[in-house]
């Protein structure tokens, strides 16, 4: 009975040593996921929140520690576009498409980084490898864009149509289009998306800023009845003023340049020199 209780108490330890031995791989396996985890907190952070400069040192240094995660040079592209470094980003967006374990969305990011540098030949070319299928919101916005450099309307009203049906918040597309119009003369076309988009963003000023402008080539000075600060009307206002007498409408812009100063809760300088060599 006591040989069967010994042998009963050393298999028993045997168990228990194996078990220890799982444990702890089991342990160290646990410890690596949440240094995975922390790492890629991390770099979420770093990405949304950090500091544009501050992501850029950090992710450099990553790289230089890790050169075969092909993510961490995601981050680092992403960083230098956020700190309006594009000359950079593009060597670095190079780097990733020229991997094969790149994708397309890479091939967009390296697009939109040339495009950020003027060279639309190099973004049109580059979205050119892109299949058809790959039919994304950001493509589409620059496939657009594209279009505009190219002065091929018809193609970038189409392409601009599309990527506003792809996402659930089209302001910034809404301002892209509408400037185009703007720049091809369609006053009308313009305001309309310029106040479409501020239906999907009502703080959005470039499109405030936009709207104004189109309404003054149409010869409609008036403020439009939206959102705005005190700031933002002052500022819009200016905004009319100048259109006014480029349009050789000089009174009408003494007036607008005059109620700018008046409603701008601090000193407007840029207004008062205007009226005032206006008056001169």
């Amino acid at each position: 009975m006591r040989h069967i209780l010994c042998l009963t108490l050393c298999l028993t330890g045997l168990t228990a040593l194996g078990g220890c031995g799982n444990s702890e791989k089991q342990q160290q396996a646990a410890i690596d996921e949440v240094t995975k985890a922390d790492a890629a907190n991390m770099n979420e952070i770093m990405l949304t929140v950090g500091n544009p400069a501050d992501a850029v040192a950090y992710f450099q240094k990553m790289t230089l520690e890790q050169p075969n995660d092909l993510e961490l040079k995601r981050d680092l592209g992403i960083s230098l576009i956020r700190a309006d470094r594009p000359t950079e980003a593009v060597a670095v967006w190079k780097a990733v498409v020229a991997s094969p374990d790149s994708t397309n969305d890479d091939k967009v990011q390296l697009a939109s980084a040339l495009i950020r540098t003027n060279d639309w030949k190099g973004a049109a070319e580059t979205l050119n490898t892109v299949p058809p299928t790959y039919e994304t919101y950001e493509r589409y916005r620059l496939e657009a864009m594209v279009a505009d450099s190219q002065k091929n309307w018809k193609k970038a009203d189409s392409f601009y149509e599309i990527a506003v049906g792809l996402t659930p918040q089209p302001a910034n597309v809404l301002n892209n289009w509408g400037f185009s119009k703007l720049t091809r003369g369609d006053d009308a076309g313009a305001e309309r998306l310029f106040a479409e988009a501020l239906t999907y963003d009502p703080k959005m000023f470039t499109a405030k800023n936009n709207l104004v402008l189109a309404r003054a080539a149409q010869g409609k000075y008036d403020l439009p009845v939206i959102d705005m600060t005190q700031a933002e009307r002052a500022q819009l206002l200016y905004t009319a003023g100048l259109a006014a007498v480029k349009q050789g409408q000089v009174s009408i812009g003494k007036d607008l340049l005059q109620q700018a100063i008046d409603t701008s809760p601090q000193y407007f300088e840029a207004a008062v020199r205007s009226l005032e060599a206006l008056e001169g």
